[in-house]
């Protein structure tokens, strides 16, 4: 429920592009810091993070995490104008980006190796229901009522889980060490730089998630303008692509637990190029063909990611997981802003209102996501719960 609400709000600005910039009277590139200022305030939190984060039972951090959290989309509600938004993007970007990181490691200490693919499945199952109750419910709320309003329902349904949190969820201390033996944050921060198999999965992370942000900012904006969705079209993309990924989330991490995390990958992330391409070269098209290619992006895209994932969190053992998890979701956030920056610094609004260059960044993705598949290969599993790599 966490990651429901994490997952929407980032989520919900993109659907939102058209109406947003139609509204503030913002360019594509003005656009992309709006999906970027989340991102990157999430990147540096997420740096700050892995000095303290395993310093703290994972309750007591998810809990004042969440709080921020909650503020700052509430603040998303109150916003009168661009700058204002701007503003609170940030402040929620800033702890949603210790959130997954904190969400990630709450599920590696949890779940042993060997059933971690499946965990990943139940929680990327967030993402399937964000598409398809809270996605199209935000855009309802957006074009019938106001744009404040799908915030305002995300800091609700935000408060009603701090409440569930903090009577129902059991305080984590495994992880921690007594003061003498923890490491310093430093000495964390240098054995990442200095671990290949740590370095790897960051760099994976950060070729994974710039192959899919190249596109995913300008999604809506394109089927308005060159594919001829009308804005009241928009909910049954992500209606579709989460409805199916209810499905298919839970089989991934099953089929990724029997026949390995880094073979279900690779098959995955083989099939998302095809729609990459599609989606990013598509003129005038009939609904049912486009949201046919939309819905496969969002299987390839998020049976990609559960194994990733799985992967990543195998390689740091569980005493600085919390730490490395923290810097993997800074990562992840940062890429995904640069990506979304590099977006709209090569998309052009055309004098019909078109979208122009849309089919470079396709190209682009697809060559970031085959590094992402050569490094995914290289990477071992080296916690404790894990199989030798020569059997992972």
């Amino acid at each position: 429920m966490v990651q429901f609400t994490h997952i929407m709000d980032f989520m919900i600005v993109m659907p939102m592009g058209p109406q947003l910039m139609r509204l503030f009277d913002i360019t594509p590139r003005q656009f992309g810091f709006l999906v970027s200022a989340y991102t990157y305030t999430a990147g540096i939190t997420g740096i700050a993070g892995a000095f303290f984060i395993d310093r703290f039972d994972r309750k007591t951090a998810l809990l004042i995490a969440y709080i921020g959290f909650a503020v700052g989309t509430l603040a998303c509600a109150i916003a009168p104008d661009y700058g204002f938004l701007l503003m609170a993007r940030s402040l929620a970007g800033a702890f949603g980006g210790v959130l997954g990181a904190l969400i990630f490691s709450v599920v590696g200490d949890a779940i042993s190796f060997e059933k971690r693919g499946r965990a990943m499945g139940i929680v990327m199952a967030s993402f399937s229901m964000a598409s398809v109750l809270g996605v199209p419910t935000g855009i309802y709320l957006a074009t019938r009522v106001s744009w404040h309003a799908p915030f305002v329902l995300v800091g609700a349904v935000a408060i009603v889980n701090l409440i569930l949190l903090f009577f129902f969820m059991k305080p984590m201390r495994g992880h921690l060490m007594s003061r003498e033996d923890r490491p310093h944050p430093v000495t964390v921060l240098r054995g990442i730089a200095s671990d290949r198999n740590q370095v790897l999965a960051l760099l994976f992370m950060i070729f994974m998630m710039m192959s899919q942000f190249l596109l995913i900012p300008f999604f809506s904006p394109s089927m308005v303008a060159n594919v001829g969705f009308e804005e009241t079209d928009l909910p049954y993309i992500y209606f579709f692509g989460g409805f199916m990924t209810i499905f298919t989330s839970p089989l991934v991490g099953r089929m990724a637990d029997k026949f390995g995390k880094a073979p279900v990958f690779t098959i995955a992330a083989v099939l998302l190029l095809a729609p990459c391409l599609i989606i990013t070269h598509l003129g005038p098209t009939p609904m049912w063909v486009a949201l046919l290619v939309t819905t496969a992006f969002f299987i390839c895209g998020n049976a990609r990611f559960i194994p990733a994932m799985a992967m990543i969190t195998s390689t740091v053992k569980p005493a600085t997981r919390g730490s490395f998890m923290s810097i993997n979701s800074s990562v992840q956030s940062l890429s995904s802003g640069t990506a979304a920056l590099i977006g709209g610094l090569i998309v052009e609004k055309g004098i019909n209102g078109e979208l122009l260059y849309y089919n470079r960044l396709g190209y682009l993705s697809v060559g970031l996501s085959l590094v992402a598949i050569y490094l995914g290969r290289k990477l071992k599993p080296v916690d404790a719960n894990a199989p030798p790599a020569s059997k992972a």
